[in-house]
């Protein structure tokens, strides 16, 4: 996969994951309102949510980073990379690492 495709993955399921916690926490929000897009620059992608910068990814390495402000990358936040998203839970405000199962 590419790096589009992967940020097209991304952008998938960080949509579905966000707009499903508000239907199971009983919220009818709009479709269009919790939109995801991702704007692509020369060094990053910023991956919004509606009308706000939710992550920046690195689009050398795929890094997916919080922002401090829109388009201002927070290196204290770290949530994987484009190629371990299914380890995390982006329903959430920011994304939470999943528990792994730990062999007995």
């Amino acid at each position: 996969m590419d790096i589009n495709e992967k940020l097209e993955a991304f952008r998938v399921m960080l949509h579905g994951a966000s707009y499903q916690r508000l239907v199971n926490e009983g919220f009818s929000p709009q479709y269009d309102r919790y939109d995801c897009r991702v704007k692509l620059g020369r060094k990053y992608a910023n991956v919004d949510v509606g009308d706000s910068g939710k992550y920046m990814v690195v689009l050398e390495t795929g890094d997916i980073f919080g922002i401090k402000g829109y388009g201002v990358i927070h290196r204290g936040h770290h949530y994987g990379t484009l190629d371990t998203i299914n380890e995390w839970d982006w329903a959430h405000y920011t994304a939470v690492l999943k528990r792994s199962k730990v062999a007995a």
